[in-house]
């Protein structure tokens, strides 16, 4: 690929976009009047997350926490034999200081924060863990790499390089790691719904909600295979919202590896809440500058020139987390109908006679 084919733009793939809303989010995030873009070809999906939104507003909105927040990108190194990988590795742990004054001459914005490791034979996976601003950090992390890789095969003369992504970081794949050690935003959202507004707005019952929560996304999940993912569609809203605000779309993978939690509360009202720990966005970097990316992340506040360095990314995840809250729950609602979900999907997407 050449160096003018890559900067140049051809043309651009139509997708509808819609905003939807009004959202009233709480905790680290507070507004109450956001409107959310979303691009799809889904059509349905509007109306259904702006329905979760519509009946969080009534409640008192999503709350949203950000639990956790880095990049990763493991380097894959060979050594003599496992003895000598396991010594090298004790070494390394102890020297972050040195990898940090490294990695800060690839940008201002990469932190080292941790740093994990996998021996398999003689081969060393070794996973830097970086905080990247308001970047998803993808680009910053591998640069980093690249930085350090350098540094160890000459401090360490005893090993050689095999590759700069080893498939423990880990990218745009389903995995347990990612959960377990994060890699981007860790969000919760969570709202309470009382038991009058549920039957008002969503058409059901708490009870009916917990009810299939536990046979849908628990027990179907096991019966599936899943990993690490217990939701109804969480991978349609980070889609549509992803594609609206210039993410890496193919982050929809590890992302959509969300857990629903739901549960009758001691009032008779309904908890529910939508745990995403691995939501990969970014504020800046590639694909924002479009125009109509700008104008969506300008519509969502998260263009603040006075925010702090990793604040603009820390909303827009917010933002995305609560998205998927809604829609999570408009569609669980939908199920405990028998013909709710294929009455909406003829309703709006197709005319009669094409039926």
């Amino acid at each position: 690929m050449t160096t003018e084919s890559m900067n140049q733009t051809s043309s651009f793939a139509q997708i509808p976009m819609q905003s939807v809303g009004p959202f009233k989010l709480i905790g680290d995030v507070c507004t109450d009047d956001l409107m959310v873009p979303m691009a799809t070809y889904e059509t349905p999906l509007w109306p259904s997350v702006a329905r979760g939104a519509r009946v969080t507003h009534h409640s008192g909105g999503i709350r949203v926490t950000v639990m956790d927040e880095r990049m990763s990108r493991s380097i894959l190194l060979e050594a003599p034999d496992a003895s000598v990988a396991r010594e090298r590795l004790r070494h390394i742990q102890q020297r972050q200081g040195e990898l940090q004054a490294i990695i800060s001459e690839s940008s201002r914005f990469a932190k080292l924060i941790a740093l994990n490791w996998q021996v398999v034979g003689n081969l060393i996976y070794l996973r830097l863990e970086l905080t990247t601003g308001d970047a998803s950090g993808h680009n910053m992390v591998t640069n980093a790499a690249d930085k350090l890789i350098p540094w160890l095969l000459e401090t360490y003369g005893d090993l050689s390089y095999v590759s700069i992504s080893a498939n423990y970081c880990t990218d745009k794949k389903v995995s347990a790691v990612n959960g377990i050690l994060g890699r981007g935003k860790n969000v919760v959202c969570e709202t309470a719904i009382p038991r009058k507004l549920c039957q008002r707005f969503l058409k059901t019952t708490p009870e009916a909600l917990v009810d299939l929560h536990i046979k849908k996304d628990l027990i179907g999940s096991i019966v599936s295979g899943g990993l690490r993912s217990a939701n109804a569609h969480v991978a349609n809203m980070l889609l549509g919202f992803y594609l609206a605000t210039g993410q890496d779309a193919a982050n929809i993978v590890e992302g959509s590896q969300a857990i629903n939690h739901v549960e009758v509360t001691s009032d008779g009202d309904l908890y529910f809440s939508t745990t995403l720990p691995n939501l990969i966005v970014g504020s800046v970097g590639n694909g924002k500058g479009l125009e109509f990316v700008q104008q969506n992340l300008e519509q969502l506040g998260c263009l603040n020139p006075n925010a702090e360095p990793g604040e603009n990314a820390r909303r827009l995840a917010c933002i995305a987390g609560a998205t998927a809250l809604c829609g999570e729950l408009s569609l669980l609602a939908a199920q405990t109908n028998p013909g709710e979900l294929m009455a909406a999907h003829i309703k709006l997407e197709r005319s009669e006679k094409s039926v």
